[in-house]
């Protein structure tokens, strides 16, 4: 019997060691691609974003010669191109290039740091003019096409790093350059350490808790180790919030706990990186309202009207917290809409009309490669939908209206009204009011619009 025991026990450790193992190493590579991934798309939303802010005609009188880095243009984009550096300490560089007439050689335009000493010692400075060879990386040649970034960490003449690129476009939408941004390679080893450290103390955990196991075998042990099985399944398959449920006190109950708790780490980790994200994301809403002065902080008070009614109607404070950072970044598809038309005093032609009731799907995609909570996403769509159907973008109506973007219309509505504007002043909050519920049942959720009174009522 004990030699027996000592056998199955053997057997027992070696399966544990070995699945937990596999499963350790799944999740090991699913986080070290999806960390990856995430700074590949970082960049590339950074790049897509900072090209929309630059003029493309100011940077083609740019003088391509090393006396133009004293042109106004020159100055002026540096500067712009500085503050997106600033706002992104992570990244290294931040540039400009064209095309030459030769193949897959291109051109500087604007570097704000065109020469360091280290640069010189390597010999690469980046006046404008100055050239490089861009046929050795395909992920930039595609940068005239669209939003792109490096597969894997690359080496030039400025050391190793990731990068970002997307074009810049003219009025006629044609590409005439691309704006790249570099982050160092040190930061992306760095969180692929941290990614290693975390898959060897969970590994760890992993080995130490199967010997234990194994030392305390029992009749129960196969369906109780079917259990962690299905647990590592999961957990790999990055479902974070299942639970492994195994009853009683011993040894195989705490392995349970262990994984348990792994998957609560790695949720949580999941978590600080979306935080990230909506960290970034805030900034580019930042650089839109700096565009439109009327506008300024108007993200940020729609985001608590709505979580103030939503948390008035019952709902979860998930679900408010939620919808407030929804809320946040309602109007990112603002980004691409030119400063004239924000800031127009008088009425907007139809053709400019057309351009402002674009901004809740340009939104949805600018967001869609980077989140995946397709709630958010259907919020910033549809913030501009009507209760009675004659809304924009897809003109649905009713309950077929998500219900966080109905509560995210009336909190944009009344910020709107009691805000001033360049072709009005501001309402005050007894005239908004009373248009809030002239609008009940058209234009507005009549539920929604009593919830948000309660909240104004309170102050």
């Amino acid at each position: 019997m004990s030699s027996f025991r000592t056998r199955v026990t053997l057997v027992l450790v070696l399966s544990m060691l070995f699945v937990m193992s596999l499963g350790n190493f799944l999740i090991y590579k699913f986080s070290l691609n999806a960390q990856f991934n995430q700074l590949r798309e970082r960049l590339m939303v950074i790049a897509s974003t900072a090209s929309l802010i630059i003029d493309a005609d100011s940077l083609l009188r740019i003088p391509l010669n090393r006396d133009g880095i004293n042109s106004p243009q020159y100055k002026v984009i540096a500067d712009k191109l500085n503050k997106i550096k600033q706002v992104n300490p992570s990244l290294k560089y931040i540039y400009t290039m064209t095309k030459t007439d030769k193949e897959g050689i291109w051109q500087f335009i604007v570097d704000p740091s065109p020469v360091s000493e280290e640069d010189i010692r390597r010999g690469a400075t980046s006046y404008p003019g100055d050239k490089y060879d861009a046929s050795r990386f395909p992920e930039m040649l595609k940068g005239f096409i669209g939003p792109a970034a490096d597969k894997k960490v690359m080496v030039d003449e400025w050391g190793v790093t990731l990068s970002g690129y997307a074009p810049i476009r003219d009025k006629d939408d044609k590409p005439v350059a691309i704006l790249g941004v570099d982050m160092s390679a040190e930061d992306v080893y760095r969180t692929q350490r941290e990614v290693l450290a975390r898959a060897i103390s969970v590994l760890g955990i992993g080995v130490f808790t199967s010997i234990i196991l194994g030392l305390l075998i029992s009749s129960r042990i196969t369906k109780r180790i079917g259990k962690l099985v299905e647990g590592t399944r999961r957990i790999a398959a990055e479902d974070f919030e299942y639970k492994i449920e195994v009853k009683g006190h011993d040894e195989i109950s705490e392995l349970a706990s262990s994984f348990n708790r792994m998957a609560e780490i790695l949720a949580e980790s999941k978590k600080k990186l979306q935080d990230y994200f909506y960290r970034v994301v805030q900034s580019l809403v930042r650089i839109l309202e700096a565009k439109d002065t009327y506008t300024r902080g108007h993200s940020e008070r729609v985001a608590g009207y709505a979580q103030s009614i939503a948390l008035s109607m019952g709902f979860s404070k998930e679900k408010s917290d939620l919808l407030k950072r929804a809320a946040e970044l309602h109007d990112i598809g603002k980004l691409v809409t030119h400063e004239n038309i924000l800031n127009k005093k008088g009425k907007l032609t139809e053709e400019e009309w057309a351009t402002i009731k674009k901004h809740p799907i340009i939104g949805e995609d600018v967001l869609r490669p980077v989140l995946m909570d397709e709630d958010v996403l259907a919020m910033v769509r549809s913030h501009h939908e009507r209760y009675d159907g004659n809304g924009y973008p897809d003109g649905i109506k009713g309950d077929n209206i998500n219900i966080f973007a109905q509560i995210i219309s009336v909190a944009d509505t009344y910020d709107a009204m009691t805000s001033p504007r360049p072709y009005r002043s501001a309402l005050s909050k007894e005239e908004a009011i009373e248009e809030l519920k002239r609008n009940c049942g058209t234009q507005f959720n009549t539920q929604i619009v009593k919830a948000f009174l309660k909240v104004l009522e309170r102050g």
